[in-house]
């Protein structure tokens, strides 16, 4: 049986569309991940975050976790269909389109992408332990936790300088960690940052190890040129070195960016491929904020909608 859509990824855009489409007498079918697979986590990031304080609707806040579930329940409601498994091949050169999992083939007349994308991190065993407890990759959404701490930032590039200003409105002090001894950052950022008194450098280092069973306490830094450690009395930690958006699967099938994140015509959701419709951070380097994936999860559902009906009426 083919399908009217199948939806691949299910943060908070891939659930967004779900509700639309489905309201729309869709019927979509959602692969939402496997809970296994942190690149492709059903729910998306913010089944990594603890609270989400800025999404509207919630004045006092909601755990990343059950914001996901109310998503998910809102969309089942209405009639989604949802598969727990990790898409492994697609063939969009021809309607139906083909979407694999493993052995099993499933057919659309559309697809919505919305794998979404994920923090490059340190590499560190206790970065899962601590992630949400000290150690973030958002300060936008975490910034207001640290009010009156001292913190760190991994990273030199423009986005590290970003996340250190926005810090500075919240922590007493903010170390920039970064591995050499000077910025990838843009001038007027680098500039921007230096001249912020709050904001410290913390040249030639690399984060060894995170302190704190619980919460985070400290951050181990080893110099890159003596290889001698110390260790900074940190509440808080962010990871600013990067994004990598899920996007192997579409290599060589969607037009994407340098940098692997996949193009969309201007003001919309289309991708290159004429019926496929991709949406949340998956193709935003921008934002990358849940009420901007699930808006552009709107967008893709309605996209994807009217798409069908007027080739099916063509």
């Amino acid at each position: 049986m083919t399908r009217d859509i199948i939806i691949i990824g299910s943060g908070p855009a891939g659930l967004t569309a779900a509700i639309y489409t489905a309201r729309a007498n869709l019927a979509p079918l959602v692969i939402e991940g496997e809970p296994s697979s942190t690149s492709d986590q059903p729910g998306g990031q913010l089944m990594l975050t603890t609270e989400v304080e800025n999404f509207p609707g919630f004045p006092d806040g909601i755990m990343g976790p059950e914001l996901m579930m109310k998503f998910r329940e809102q969309a089942a409601r209405f009639g989604a269909e949802f598969l727990t498994a990790k898409v492994t091949k697609v063939d969009f050169s021809e309607r139906p389109f083909k979407v694999w999992v493993r052995d099993d083939l499933y057919t659309a007349d559309a697809i919505i992408v919305s794998t979404g994308a994920q923090s490059i991190m340190l590499g560190l065993e206790a970065e899962q332990r601590l992630l949400g407890h000290g150690l973030s990759t958002c300060a936008t959404c975490d910034g207001f936790f640290f009010r009156g701490h001292e913190i760190a930032v991994v990273g030199g590039g423009d986005s590290a300088m970003e996340e250190a200003l926005f810090l500075t409105k919240f922590a007493t002090k903010v170390t920039i960690i970064h591995r050499r001894d000077a910025l990838r950052a843009s001038k007027i950022m680098q500039e921007r940052a230096m001249a912020n008194e709050r904001i410290a450098f913390r040249w030639n280092g690399v984060v060894a190890d995170l302190v704190g069973t619980d919460k985070l306490e400290g951050v181990v830094v080893q110099d890159t040129v003596t290889g001698e450690r110390e260790t900074l009395p940190v509440t808080g930690l962010f990871v600013a070195i990067g994004h990598r958006p899920n996007t192997d699967l579409f290599q060589g099938v969607l037009d994407m960016e340098d940098t692997g994140y996949l193009m969309t015509k201007s003001g919309s959701s289309y991708t290159n491929v004429d019926g496929v419709f991709a949406c949340g951070d998956v193709q935003d380097h921008t934002y990358r904020q849940a009420i901007t994936a699930a808006g552009s999860g709107c967008m893709a559902a309605i996209d994807a909608e009217r798409w069908l009906e007027a080739t099916r009426h063509a």
